[in-house]
């Protein structure tokens, strides 16, 4: 989908406790830095919808696993991924594009590497009900 880039990062095994990349300011996405954040959700919960008008996510899970879905309501298409410790992953979410996601495991957690601090009038929300998708 035009608009999202989901990027492989690397994972170093070490016997006293791993370290999980996320990213660098060479890394294709990467555009300023305004914010880093946790969030968590609860298995089974959704959060979502929201459209940034600006920011770009950069969002990694490094506990737990969750499933984000992008949607672009010009072309009426989603993207669909899953995110975990095993599927060691960044997605990059250009502003512009619906984003919701939903917990998976029984601990999740998720990190935002935004590229603008928050503000909340630069977001949209909306009910889940409003963009048809399955969960």
């Amino acid at each position: 989908m035009d608009g999202v880039i989901l990027t492989p990062l690397k994972q170093i095994h070490h016997p006293k406790g791993d370290i999980f990349h996320a990213m660098k300011k060479s890394d294709d996405g990467f555009d300023g830095f305004g914010e880093a954040y946790f969030s968590t959700i609860n298995q089974d919960d959704i959060k979502g919808w929201k459209k940034h008008t600006q920011m770009i996510l950069n969002l990694v899970v490094p506990i737990g696993e969750i499933e984000f879905v992008i949607y672009d309501k010009e072309s009426k298409k989603f993207f669909i991924t899953k995110l975990s410790h095993n599927n060691y992953k960044r997605l990059t979410v250009k502003a512009g594009l619906w984003v919701a996601f939903r917990g998976i495991g029984k601990y999740n957690m998720l990190l935002n590497l935004a590229s603008l601090e928050h503000n909340p009038n630069e977001a949209i929300n909306i009910d889940l009900g409003e963009i048809k998708y399955e969960w």
